[in-house]
């Protein structure tokens, strides 16, 4: 056992601990991302439970609505039952549509405006709204980080040899960028 035997073993056992810290570093990104996803699903999940007591609020007031309640119920249960985060990305932009329709159609409707069932529906529907974007802010910092991990060296070669894939950010479609259009 001489010098360059032991000098050997010590960098073996660096680099094993080199590629021990990268991998461990990746899968504590994959796993902030993981979380962030849920915090964003919960308040999704959170918003939905509100939807049916506002639309049944607005129902009593707005009967000549029956579209844009529809088209709420429509949502709601699209994003009920989407199953991976990509599906309930696209299913929340198409609530968070409907939704900003449905405000805007009470907005016509004086009586409801001031019904206190609505105003608090409406407040905690902002409320959980404001939860939403900033669980979507910081899913977007988790998945930027995660995917700078696994796109610069020396994390990009062991991402493709552990199988790390890349993620996707949480977009805002089209339509939620623009101003509804209220129908009287």
């Amino acid at each position: 056992m001489g010098l360059p035997f032991i000098i050997g073993v010590i960098v073996v056992v660096a680099i094993v601990m080199g590629i021990a810290g990268i991998y461990n570093n990746l899968v504590t990104l994959r796993n902030r991302v993981d979380n962030a996803w849920q915090n964003i699903d919960t308040q999704l999940q959170r918003r939905n439970d509100l939807i049916p007591n506002l639309v049944e609020t607005v129902k009593g007031y707005a009967v000549h609505e029956q579209e844009t309640l529809d088209a709420v119920t429509q949502a709601r249960t699209a994003a009920t039952t989407a199953a991976t985060p990509e599906e309930k990305m696209a299913a929340d932009n198409t609530l968070t549509g409907a939704l900003r329709q449905l405000l805007m159609v009470a907005e016509a409707y004086p009586d409801l405006k001031a019904n206190a069932n609505f105003t608090q529906l409406q407040a905690s529907l902002e409320d959980t709204e404001n939860k939403i974007s900033y669980a979507r802010q910081s899913y977007n910092d988790c998945v930027l980080n995660y995917n700078n991990g696994i796109q610069t060296f020396p994390g990009n070669i062991f991402a493709g040899i552990f199988q790390f894939k890349q993620r996707s950010g949480f977009e805002a479609a089209e339509a939620s960028r623009e101003v509804p259009q209220v129908k009287f």
